[in-house]
């Protein structure tokens, strides 16, 4: 195994550097999509209600690796995309969807006062949700997050099933020339698990920085309040 480590590391960094690139663009993707979706499902609207509700329910009712097949090989009539925009923009679509619960319930969990106390002082929603409700739905928000990330991180395996060089693509090929396919996929495991860890020490530091607590309660003040009166009055 030690010899296939050392014969393989570079092929195999690059391909981890690939599937990190893949991730965080899907990621950054899925999350805007996610919070779009999140205020679709808060509205009012009930167009804009349907619609997050279907695509919502059509996502995480249907595998990954079929949404992955549609848009490389479904759409190829219309647009042809690279394995890589195609595995990102399934995995982001994908994503976003539990993203969009993630902030529908946060943003639902904050204390209503807390809006009608910024509206009674003159404040329009869109300043009051972005100055008082989203800042801490986003600081609870990290640890799902973080979990949902790690998830998208481990996802982005099934892109090798539409010609990408990722961990796993990387670990299906060198496996098929070396004939030793358990030690093969027990390193390329382990590169996995590295990220993993990465990305959980990563998102621990985060949560810790924002000083989320252990009760996942938002911080129920109204410092905000007090500074907009104070800047309004």
């Amino acid at each position: 195994m030690i010899d296939i480590f050392l014969s393989t590391y570079k092929f195999f960094l690059g391909a981890t550097w690939l599937t990190l690139k893949l991730t965080l663009t899907s990621l950054f993707l899925g999350s805007c999509i996610g919070i779009i979706f999140a205020f679709f499902r808060l509205s009012k609207k009930k167009a804009l209600n349907y619609l997050a509700t279907i695509y919502i329910n059509v996502i995480r009712g249907t595998p990954l690796i079929v949404q992955i097949a549609i848009l490389y090989f479904g759409i190829a009539n219309i647009i042809t995309l690279s394995p890589f925009w195609a595995g990102s923009l399934a995995l982001a679509i994908h994503s976003g969807a539990y993203i969009a619960e993630i902030f529908r319930g946060l943003i639902q969990s904050i204390d209503k006062g807390q809006m009608e106390a910024a509206r009674s002082l003159g404040m329009p929603y869109h300043l009051a949700m972005r100055r008082i409700v989203l800042p801490q739905a986003f600081k609870l928000a990290i640890p799902p997050l973080g979990n949902q990330f790690i998830i998208g991180l481990k996802d982005s395996s099934l892109v090798a099933y539409v010609g990408m060089q990722d961990l796993w693509g990387a670990a299906l090929s060198e496996a098929a020339s070396n004939f030793q396919q358990m030690n093969t996929y027990i390193i390329v495991g382990l590169y996995y698990l590295a990220l993993v860890l990465i990305l959980s020490y990563l998102v621990g530091k985060l949560e810790a920085r924002l000083e989320v607590d252990s009760n996942n309660r938002p911080n129920r003040t109204f410092k905000n309040l007090f500074q907009f009166k104070t800047a309004s009055s």
